[in-house]
């Protein structure tokens, strides 16, 4: 009975595991048409706002949900309270932040690269580089529907499939 009660616990591990994997592979794309939506609006509050960073950003995490409001919002805090750079609070804010995302590394290079040009730069210059880092956000989101349609499944079928190779093993 209590070998039963293992390989149950084995084989409904490996089934959420490869679950767990399924919905990072779903959540990334998700989350980089959000962060897309950010920039648009960041290059909004820049151009007809005349919005200081701070306060853009803030603007920005209130109207986000999670995991990408504390990236936002942190790094408007940083700006506000401690009087360091947006690149410096922007990648701050990447470095505490950026796990909680199911993004991957090439978003946060996009991310870390653009952080160079805020608040250094005049409004048009930032503007540009605003777009070129949407546009860029484009690609990986395309890239990451790509994965989504070939891991996703498989993931969980794979999750299933690894617990039920551990039983066996085992026993």
């Amino acid at each position: 009975m209590l070998k039963l009660l293992g390989a149950v616990l084995i084989l409904l591990s490996g089934t959420l595991a490869g679950f767990h994997q399924a919905a990072r592979f779903a959540a990334r794309p998700k989350q980089i048409r959000e962060l897309i939506l950010a920039m648009q609006r960041l290059e909004t509050e820049i151009s007809y706002g005349f919005t200081p960073l701070p306060d853009a950003f803030s603007k920005m995490a209130e109207q986000l949900g999670e995991p990408l409001r504390p990236l936002f919002k942190r790094a408007a805090h940083y700006m506000a309270s401690s009087g360091i750079t947006a690149q410096e609070s922007i990648q701050r804010s990447l470095q505490e932040n950026w796990k909680r995302t199911a993004m991957k590394t090439p978003e946060r290079d996009i991310l870390h690269q653009l952080s160079f040009t805020l608040g250094t730069s005049d409004r048009q210059d930032q503007i540009k580089h605003i777009a070129l880092a949407a546009q860029q956000l484009k690609h990986e989101e395309a890239m990451a529907r790509d994965e989504q349609a070939k891991y996703e499944k498989i993931s969980r079928s794979l999750g299933l499939l690894i617990g039920a190779l551990i039983v066996i093993l085992i026993f």
